[in-house]
């Protein structure tokens, strides 16, 4: 039997090594997804993640997969696709489209953990300037994406779609040029996959991780990083 903390209305977490090891990182349930509540988790490296139906639950794994930006790398068929891209990109031009786009996509049969709730809240933590979108545009047509959430100069990824080939990946690869030349620090990529590790996406322990959140929530970016505007546009 699993014995969990239950959330109450102060925005306090228990502490992430207090974490479970099975499932890895499960460390709380309860409480709302409020904005106040989610900017509190995302800066001492926990995020909600459940699926319909169930209570809220609260997670940081153990070890945590980065990207550091000096480790990330592409293949040289992407980046002749990227090359060749008739694509736009953006940033924070179409939010709602975009959670909503990751929301509907297939996802092999397993149905999404961006509940209702979920969208709702991270709509409205965009707007309070917390969540963020890059969107590929085939003209005026959305194509992919993928929004998180900023701490300080770290970029929390959440999830990304592609209704195109290889577009969500042309939305990272953007991102992480932008958040480069913007003096972000590196992404959270929250769990390694095959996908990722494509990237650089290494894993480091759940200490390691939170000492660099630790060092890096409270720095500022560039004033424009997140303002709404074309970040690439073929000519």
């Amino acid at each position: 039997m699993i014995s969990l903390p239950k959330l109450d209305a102060d925005l306090v977490f228990p502490l992430p090594e207090h974490a479970l090891d099975d499932p890895n990182g499960l460390l709380a349930f309860g409480g709302d997804l409020s904005v106040d509540r989610l900017i509190v988790a995302y800066q001492n490296g926990i995020f909600p993640w459940f699926s319909e139906g169930e209570p809220i639950l609260w997670w940081s794994p153990s070890p945590r997969g980065i990207l550091r930006f000096s480790d990330y790398h592409i293949s040289r068929s992407l980046q002749k696709f990227i090359r060749k891209s008739q694509y736009h990109v953006s940033i924070n031009l179409a939010f709602d489209q975009v959670i909503d786009a990751c929301a509907s996509v297939p996802r092999g049969g397993q149905g999404t953990w961006i509940t209702t709730g979920m969208i709702a809240a991270y709509k409205a933590l965009h707007k309070a300037g917390k969540a963020h979108s890059v969107e590929v545009w085939d003209d005026k047509t959305l194509v992919g994406g993928l929004y998180g959430v900023a701490i300080g100069r770290v970029f929390c990824g959440e999830s990304m779609f592609s209704y195109r080939t290889n577009t969500s990946k042309v939305a990272f690869h953007y991102l992480v040029k932008h958040l480069q030349a913007c003096g972000a620090e590196f992404i959270d990529c929250q769990m390694q996959n095959d996908h990722l590790k494509r990237f650089g996406c290494s894993e480091v322990s759940r200490s390691t991780f939170l000492n660099l959140l630790e060092n890096s929530k409270d720095k500022t970016v560039q004033h424009s990083t997140w303002q709404p505007k074309l970040l690439f546009e073929t000519t």
